[in-house]
């Protein structure tokens, strides 16, 4: 999830923070893992977690050669390097999971890609400037619907709570059509949550089903993710072991980890609620490339870019291809309060799923996020000039 027109991750606004905080210098880097296997890799991920938060991890192999490294605690003030089977909250990588189902509904014939979503909820994307007979569904698939950048915060942009906490699917929606369009539909690319809020709509009202019930049926059940989930609204708790999620605020050398604050998965619904762990991100992305999830035709469809910069990188349907030293890779990364992740597969099998357990407002280490997974899946491998 991100809020600027080509970045690749998201930036939430961090809001109010706990009256008791904790300041202390950033804690030293602890590993864990066949680290001296991986040495350049090792030193990668120590710059990202020195930057990212108190502790980070990458999993990453090829084929069936597979390892982790860990950094830094997933436990602020105590000794526990986060492991590849701890759960977390996994962000926008949601919606490569929504795009999924998308995609193999209109593999049934259920869903045209190229029909308008006027067709499909009448009504909802109307107004400012917004007309739903000329956005179609492809469109909001790979953000290029016009669609102004547009993320929730349960403090500070959100609509009012349902009397139970949860959130109204189609009162998010309405909040984000509230900015006015920044571009013509199929015009440009710009990266919004309000793209991907209206798919989840479009899955319920196609379905029959809940968002979250399709996609656990559809997806995490026949590929066995049994630590994936996409929580039902109301459901707080993210299952044990878990990564201890914080808001980081930086001070030159000095941190403040703030636990993040607790909110309702129905807040980011189809754009982000899901959670998981590295393992099973890493399972199902190289499920889904290998086309054990969607038909050829839809694998296609969903690999089919539009490129966003200079590198060449692009998005997808629900995914981004981002452009590393060896050659290109398929994923997503994602963000939500108290977590920033990635997972990306290349075309030969090679992956790498990062996360770190905090997220901040700004100054967020894009860079090392890069070099870490350029590290994990080009060690080894030929450079491309």
């Amino acid at each position: 999830m991100t809020d600027v027109r080509s970045r690749t991750t998201l930036r939430i606004a961090i809001g109010a923070v706990c009256a008791a905080l904790l300041t202390l210098p950033a804690p030293a880097a602890a590993q864990s893992g066949l680290a001296d296997d991986h040495p350049a890799t090792r030193a990668a991920l120590e710059a990202f977690q020195a930057k990212a938060g108190p502790g980070a991890a990458v999993h990453a192999g090829d084929g069936d050669d597979i390892w982790t490294l860990s950094a830094g605690t997933g436990t602020f003030g105590a000794d526990r390097p986060i492991q590849q089977d701890e759960h977390f909250r996994a962000g926008s990588q949601t919606k490569t999971f929504v795009a999924a189902v998308i995609l193999q509904l209109a593999d049934a014939g259920d869903v045209d890609l190229d029909a308008p979503i006027e067709d499909y909820l009448p009504g909802l994307v109307t107004g400012n400037g917004y007309d739903g007979t000329h956005i179609t569904v492809r469109h909001l698939l790979q953000h290029t619907s016009g669609a102004a950048a547009f993320t929730p915060h349960s403090l500070i942009n959100a609509p009012a709570p349902n009397a139970d906490g949860t959130y109204d699917p189609a009162a998010l929606v309405r909040m984000g059509l509230q900015l006015p369009p920044v571009a013509a539909p199929g015009e440009d690319f710009t990266y919004s949550n309000t793209n991907y809020l209206i798919l989840g709509m479009l899955i319920e009202r196609v379905t029959g089903t809940p968002v979250h019930t399709a996609v656990m049926d559809r997806i995490v059940e026949p590929l066995g993710l049994t630590r994936t989930a996409f929580p039902a609204p109301g459901d707080r708790v993210l299952p044990t072991p878990a990564v201890s999620g914080y808001h980081g605020i930086r001070f030159g050398g000095l941190y403040v980890w703030v636990p993040a604050l607790s909110y309702d998965p129905s807040l980011f619904s189809g754009a982000g609620a899901m959670t998981s762990t590295l393992e099973d991100l890493t399972a199902f992305n190289r499920a889904l490339f290998a086309g054990d999830v969607l038909s050829p035709a839809g694998l296609e469809e969903m690999r089919t870019v539009r490129v966003v910069n200079d590198s060449g990188s692009g998005y997808g349907l629900g995914v981004m291809r981002l452009e590393l030293s060896c050659g290109a890779a398929w994923g997503h990364t994602g963000g939500v309060p108290g977590y920033h992740t990635a997972t990306l597969v290349t075309e030969d099998g090679r992956h790498a799923s990062v996360v770190t357990n905090a997220l901040f407002q700004v100054n967020v280490p894009e860079a090392e996020l890069r070099t870490l997974l350029d590290s994990a899946l080009c060690e080894d491998q030929p450079q491309h000039s």
